[in-house]
């Protein structure tokens, strides 16, 4: 009982980035012009070194009679993750195909959204259940890559036509959705023990297709040499983040 507390409180935490992302989208905007690009690289490294330093070995380490299957399910989350983008872009595109290449309108960005936070939801409590040491790790990881995609999401929302305080309230709704998620995988799994094992390195994958397709082609839009240089230093600052977190709780 006393860890599925923790759950839901690490899930409400990374719910609560949607405000600090309101929070940093009323500063001056080239103020946050000048420092989304660092969240965003420090937000990759730390979803690397999460996947690589802690889900990934320890998932090998539990499957370690058939570490294929490991490699299989990390791809698998990959792909996974692939198929669900494509299909949310697929259906902007076909609903809007004189502009699709602009963000989603509001109904379709918070139920994309919301799809989004239950699997975080559930990557939280899958990572808990494994280990706490891991369960930090990917609470860390996915509260980073919330804040800069908050900020964009909320965005979305005032220019489709919300006012404020409705874009904040379904913002934070949607957000809350990561408890539903990480109760339904901490029931789910408490029932079926061995479907950690199989979840650990689905949210691996994803991790790594959210780092590599998702946020450093964002960074490849800042061209200019001078910007490569602190948003290279950040995502090694996420890195060692996760790589001393693994040190010194994981022994």
């Amino acid at each position: 009982m006393e860890l599925l507390i923790v759950i839901i409180l690490a899930s409400f935490g990374v719910s609560l980035a949607s405000l600090v992302g309101v929070f940093l989208l009323g500063l001056k905007k080239d103020f946050l012009n000048s420092i989304i690009h660092l969240l965003v690289s420090f937000a990759i490294g730390a979803m690397l070194g999460s996947a690589f330093f802690h889900i990934i070995p320890e998932s090998f380490e539990e499957n370690a009679e058939d570490p294929m299957l490991v490699s299989i399910l990390v791809i698998s989350g990959f792909m996974a993750f692939f198929v669900v983008e494509k299909f949310l872009h697929w259906r902007h595109c076909h609903e809007h195909e004189h502009d699709c290449k602009v963000h989603p309108v509001a109904y379709l960005n918070l139920i994309g959204d919301g799809v989004h936070n239950l699997i975080d939801g559930a990557v939280i409590a899958t990572s808990f259940l494994t280990s706490i040491e891991i369960g930090i790790a990917s609470t860390i990881a996915i509260f980073l890559h919330e804040i800069p995609q908050e900020i964009g999401d909320f965005a979305v929302l005032l220019k489709s036509g919300l006012n404020y305080k409705k874009a904040i309230y379904y913002n934070l709704l949607t957000a809350l959705m990561a408890i539903i998620g990480a109760l339904v995988a901490y029931f789910s799994i408490s029932s079926v023990p061995s479907l950690a094992l199989f979840l650990l390195p689905i949210a691996a994958g994803g991790f790594i297709y959210i780092s590599a397709v998702d946020l450093i082609p964002e960074l490849h839009k800042e061209q200019r040499l001078s910007a490569a240089i602190p948003q290279f230093f950040c995502i090694i600052l996420g890195l060692a983040l996760m790589y001393y977190m693994k040190v010194t709780m994981g022994g």
